[in-house]
């Protein structure tokens, strides 16, 4: 068993955040955060997520607090996994209790809404002087919770910074491999949500696998033309925050987006797509974010267009495919 002085926080409670702290407090003692008392006492009482990860018990060495301070405080790692929509605010919250935080590391996929910057952006903007990192991947939350075998990356500013993420992510079933491309790694995390969708909705009306493969080839076409532009390496999207997680979460049904998309497909609105998957489904948000960002750059993202137009504009998802089908021909 760690000792105190190795106590990590992981902030937010979802089933992302709720996946990592149970991996993490295998070996470390871990405070996990949750915003809502109702349901840090339920996890206090029941020792597992029932909301969102039920039937995995608590470690030991995991503790669970609705107060922010009590688990920053110490911590040799604070690490969050909001969603994207609320990451600033929880970054001006940890600033404001600890203004001068040495680190800060994220799971969170996604751009913030409100600028439409990266997640590094805001949080360098917060902590100017802080070591940054950002987890990224083929990641399902169940399956790493359950101990499967998993392969993640981490970019960071700071080399050290990186190595001792991955020292504190490294067991037996959970392989971390680092990066210095903080860009690259989170465009592809953000992007392969909105390529998801659109794979969930060509599925959904039964348009079989070719369609899908050529949706997952376009797509990390799309994403890599966006990531280029914005500063990443080309190498990283051939990774595992790259392809790996595009091929993933475009392929399985355990992926929220695939589900909103498959949703979609029958007719659901998205509200009712929202409920009836009971989880924060990323790619409806960064779907509008891409496409304003890729508008603002010049780069051509076809996919993600008619994925907008869908989600925002209330195209039929057959005349979207149709769309993309009409383009003019044009080489690989």
């Amino acid at each position: 068993m760690s000792s105190d002085a190795d106590k990590i926080a992981v902030l937010g409670a979802g089933s992302w955040g709720t996946a990592l702290a149970v991996e993490l407090a295998a070996r470390h003692p871990v405070l996990l955060w949750g915003h809502t008392q109702a349901a840090v006492d339920a996890m206090r009482r029941d020792r597992e997520n029932r909301h969102y990860l039920p039937g995995i018990p608590f470690p030991e060495q995991l503790q669970v607090t609705v107060d922010l301070a009590e688990a920053i405080d110490g911590a040799r790692e604070v690490l969050v996994v909001v969603p994207s929509h609320a990451f600033a605010s929880v970054c001006a919250q940890v600033a404001a209790l600890k203004p001068q935080l040495p680190s800060l590391s994220w799971a969170t996929k996604g751009f913030d809404p409100a600028s439409g910057s990266l997640l590094s952006e805001v949080a360098a903007k917060v902590f100017p002087k802080a070591d940054l990192a950002v987890i990224s991947g083929p990641t399902f939350a169940r399956e790493v919770a359950t101990g499967m075998p998993t392969a993640i990356t981490i970019a960071a500013n700071s080399e050290a910074h990186g190595r001792r993420l991955a020292e504190y992510l490294r067991s037996d079933t959970f392989r971390p491999y680092t990066s210095d491309d903080l860009v690259g790694v989170q465009v592809g995390g953000a992007c392969k949500n909105v390529m998801a969708i659109a794979a969930g909705i060509s599925d959904g009306l039964g348009f079989g696998a070719n369609a899908r493969a050529a949706l997952i080839t376009r797509g990390l076409s799309e994403i890599t033309r966006l990531g280029l532009v914005l500063g990443g390496k080309a190498e990283t999207f051939m990774g595992l925050a790259g392809l790996g997680d595009l091929t993933l979460t475009c392929t399985d049904d355990q992926s929220r987006n695939r589900r909103m998309g498959l949703a979609l497909a029958r007719g659901l609105s998205i509200d009712e797509a929202k409920a009836e998957i009971g989880q924060e489904v990323e790619g409806v948000n960064t779907t509008r974010e891409v496409r304003a960002k890729a508008r603002q750059l010049g780069v051509e993202m076809p996919i993600t267009e008619q994925t907008y137009q869908v989600l925002y504009q209330s195209l039929d998802p057959r005349e979207a495919v149709h769309n993309l089908l009409a383009r003019p021909f044009r080489s690989e």
